[in-house]
Formats: structure tokens, sequence, C-alpha cells
């Protein structure tokens, strides 16, 4: 069993930058792949980025790629999300998710966090 709390939401400029953190419970976090989705209004929930178990492995929706960055610190139960040159169309619901592998599918993932905030204004 693992709890996921994300934390670092908030209302940001466009251009500007957020880290979201996702802090885990359990001790087999490190066997977990973690994954961040986001949710706007009206959409359906959509992958945002991905890492394997190690940190070694990442993926990324084109729609981010150069701009958010996904790692984890295994010592510390916590996965982050550093995104920057931030957009208005960024703006949603952000989930952490963990899993048995990184799959954009959010089906997939077995274990969420209860969401996190990002606005971002124009």
């Amino acid at each position: 069993q693992v709890q996921l709390v994300e934390s670092g939401g908030g209302l940001v400029q466009a251009g500007g930058s957020l880290r979201l953190s996702c802090a885990a419970s359990g001790r087999t976090f490190s066997s977990y792949a973690m994954g961040w989705f986001r949710q706007a209004p009206g959409k359906e929930r959509e992958f945002v980025a991905g890492i394997g178990w190690s940190g070694t492995y990442t993926n990324y929706a084109d729609s981010v790629k150069g701009r958010f960055t996904i790692s984890r610190d295994n010592a510390k139960n916590t996965v982050y999300l550093q995104m920057n040159s931030l957009k208005p169309e960024d703006t949603a619901v952000y989930y952490c998710a963990a899993g048995a592998y990184i799959t954009t599918q959010a089906s997939s993932y077995n274990y969420w966090g209860q969401g996190t905030q990002v606005t971002v204004s124009s």
C-alpha cells in the first residue's frame, strides 16, 4: 500500500516556474514507477511525465518536453516535477501516481494522490 500526497501547486504568471512534490508513505516506494498526470476542467486526465523506479528512465508528453523535468529521491520517498516556462494551457489539477511500470495510461497506475492545483495566468 502506498499513500501519495502532492504539494507545491499555486498561482504563477506565464513564463514562471513551479516545483511540485509528491511524498509517498511505505517502504516500497523505490520499487514503483511514478507518474504525473493533470486534468483541466472539462478535459480527460492526461499523462505529463513518468520515471522508472531507479530514476534512470523518464518519459514526457510532447506538450511539456523541454519545459518539465521529473525526478525522484528514493531516500526521501519523494518524486518531483519541475515546471519551467509555464503556459496558461498548463493550468490543471496535477496528480502523482504509482504503478508497476511507466505508462501513459492512467488506468495502469495503482495509487493516486489527491491532486494539487496549478494555475498559470496570462
